[in-house]
């Protein structure tokens, strides 16, 4: 079995999510960092704030799993989008305890996402704390 064709379709989406994660996430974090950092004296605010770049982040990365479960349903990897869309959260959160699996020919592309989701997960980490660092309550300069 040849999985050249996984690699064709799975790493340039890998590397355009990745892309578009560190581009959204920079503007995410340009729009709210300044104002929770101004917001430093309050940890009510502080918190708030925080918890806005949660909800950011959360549905970036929804974003990006229903990217690749488009991807699936095109290519005829599952049946139907709300299969691929399990399918794909599942794999991207290393989750995977739904009963579903890709055609075998497309079984490496599944692996490719969890791959992506890892590292998406890891910039969203370092994201986070550059962010809380910068807007710590009590932090000076």
């Amino acid at each position: 079995m040849s999985w050249t064709v996984d690699w064709e379709y799975g790493l340039p989406l890998a590397v355009a999510i990745m892309v578009f994660h560190v581009a959204a996430f920079m503007l995410i974090t340009r729009a709210l960092v300044p104002e929770v950092a101004s917001m430093r004296n309050t940890h009510f605010r502080f918190i708030a704030g925080v918890g806005l770049l949660a909800i950011a982040a959360a549905t970036l990365h929804g974003l990006e799993g229903l990217a690749w479960a488009w991807l699936y349903v095109w290519l005829g990897a599952l049946p139907d989008y709300n299969t691929a869309v399990l399918y794909s959260f599942g794999a991207m959160t290393s989750y995977g305890h739904a009963d579903v699996y890709l055609e075998r020919q497309w079984m490496l592309l599944g692996t490719i996402e969890a791959v992506n989701g890892l590292i998406l997960f890891g910039l969203t980490t370092a994201f986070f704390f550059a962010a809380i660092q910068k807007a710590w309550p009590g932090r000076v300069g």
